[in-house]
């Protein structure tokens, strides 16, 4: 293999530039190079040409155009050993390159900066760059490529051995480019798309609780990159990682102390986010295994916690404690005094006297969300035959207004305002729960739940059965239609007074009557809530 001897380098992130560049000097490497790559090199002493000296041509066009010309690209992509290629560059004197470093601008990072302005945007999206990119990793058996810092000490180390760099080194150097450009222009496809052809800076911003109303894509074209390495999967022989969306540079989250993330905190981490954004008043939750099994309101942060853990003390054990304000040292202090164990505590923000006083338990993940949201337009569940995409499933608090107006109570009994509003409760807890799902509550506060049953049967006893002695006057929310009567007889055996349900089942009428005749009140809301 002929030894290599031209590297062009043009980048725009300088990490590890000049000691890999005195590196190639090192191993007698001629260096080509452009702009303020030029400029950093010249200033640490490395001797450089500029490129404009190989083309005989001036960058133009504010350096958009400085790379884009025949002497460098027949450069890269003449093929090495082939007699036409080789008295075509002889007959246009094009030298060849045989090492390209190069990294890309930084479009991604641009467009998440907030008033990011379409004009600046754009200026962000590199030409030259990917082309020689993928110029050298298409000639990859001639020329080495490099587009990522981190692989500087992997190609100096290869110089520095006999054989130089191997062909399966530049082979796996070269998918990497690929992959890069890839994602680039997804990024850039996706932002386009996304603004169609308006100016981000100036676009109006939607009001909380807008319906999405674009259609759903024709093409769902999503690339994640790794953002981490979890311990495990959901059990210690799964490997486990978690991938973030290309093109969003940090989480939405902060970890503010506590050992590292595990697979099943991560999907109990997005149950606790739904289940609080369902509320709009003081609100705590306790979730376990994707379930809140305890959820309640209050006067105080520190009381809604209270009540949250009270709901199911036994199942609050280990789980993720939730809050929809500030966490203070008063609501730190109590979680400490009715939990022994526990494994993440959310909150939009931690005051820094709770904060201090939290970080005295080792292993407890302290995370910081910042304001709650609507959490997106859409939910994407991934399985092993394709992706589900929807629309989310927005909170019931932004279209409470409207839901209100199409409540029916259909019983004899009628509901108070008072029962209706303990009634809402009950419903936006039932949608936080998986299917089937049957919550009782009372003043606020869950008392039973029954959840992901084969049978609303078998929900309803089971939240029964945890309510005990507590069930006696309480309120029940149902996720979906009853279709049969034998969960109200459930019902009036636990002394249930009041039923939110979506109705639509064809025995509606019985369901009906079995509820008169128990003297309890049931009030349709004409939408069911599933949750799989």
């Amino acid at each position: 293999m002929a030894k290599l001897k031209r590297a062009l380098i043009s980048v725009y992130d300088k990490t590890g530039l000049i000691p890999f560049a005195q590196a190639l000097r090192k191993h007698s490497f001629e260096i080509l190079s452009t702009g303020g790559t030029l400029k950093a090199l010249t200033q640490a002493r490395i001797p450089a040409r500029s490129v404009s000296e190989i083309t005989g041509f001036p960058e133009i066009l504010e350096g958009r155009v400085k790379t884009l010309h025949p002497k460098i690209h027949g450069g890269l992509l003449y093929r090495r050993g082939r007699k036409p290629d080789e008295k075509e560059v002889r007959q246009h004197g094009i030298p060849s390159i045989d090492l390209v470093v190069v990294n890309l601008y930084p479009f991604g990072e641009v467009i998440q900066k907030k008033g990011v302005s379409l004009e600046t945007a754009l200026e962000y999206i590199d030409i030259g760059g990917p082309t020689m990119l993928r110029a050298a990793a298409k000639n990859f058996k001639s020329v080495a490529v490099v587009t990522d810092p981190a692989d500087y000490p992997a190609v100096a180390e290869a110089l520095a051995s006999p054989g130089g760099i191997s062909l399966k080194l530049r082979a796996r150097l070269a998918q990497k480019v690929f992959e890069k450009t890839s994602q680039y222009d997804h990024l850039i496809g996706n932002y386009l798309a996304q603004h169609g052809g308006s100016d981000p800076a100036s676009k109006p911003k939607k009001s909380a609780g807008e319906t999405h109303n674009e259609p759903l894509p024709s093409r769902l074209d999503v690339i994640y990159e790794k953002a981490m390495d979890l311990r495990y999967g959901e059990n210690p022989h799964q490997r486990g990682a978690l991938y973030r969306r290309l093109g969003k540079p940090r989480f939405d989250f902060k970890v503010l102390h506590g050992k590292e993330l595990s697979f099943n905190n991560l999907l109990d981490f997005e149950a606790t986010l739904d289940t609080l954004r369902e509320f709009d008043e003081i609100a705590a939750c306790v979730v376990k295994h994707t379930n809140p099994c305890g959820i309640a309101e209050g006067k105080t942060l520190e009381g809604a916690l209270a009540r949250a853990i009270d709901s199911d003390p036994q199942s609050a054990f280990g789980g993720i404690v939730g809050l929809n304000r500030p966490c203070d040292l008063k609501t730190a202090g109590k979680l400490y005094e009715l939990l022994r164990f526990l494994e993440v505590v959310v909150a939009p923000r931690f005051r820094p006297d709770a904060l201090k006083f939290l970080k005295e338990r080792k292993n407890v993940r302290l995370l910081e969300v910042g304001p709650l949201g609507e959490g997106g337009p859409w939910d994407l569940r991934f399985t092993k035959f394709g992706v589900l995409l929807q629309d989310r499933n927005r909170p019931v608090r932004l279209h409470e207004a409207e839901l209100r107006k199409k409540l029916r109570t259909v019983t004899e009994k009628q509901v108070t305002p008072e029962d209706l509003d303990e009634l809402l409760f009950a419903w936006k807890a039932a949608k936080c729960v998986r299917s089937n799902a049957i919550v009782i509550t009372k003043d606020r506060q869950t008392v039973g739940v029954g959840a992901g049953q084969m049978s609303r049967v078998d929900s309803m006893e089971i939240a029964c059965k945890k309510a005990g002695e507590r069930s006696r006057g309480g309120l029940i929310g149902s996720d979906a239609f009853f279709p049969m009567p034998d969960s109200i007889e459930i019902a009036s055996r636990a002394g249930i007074r009041a039923i939110i349900q979506p109705g639509g089942s064809i025995r509606d009428g019985d369901v009906i009557d079995a509820c008169n005749q128990a003297g309890i009140a049931m009030v349709f809301t004409g939408e069911r809530h599933f949750r799989h």
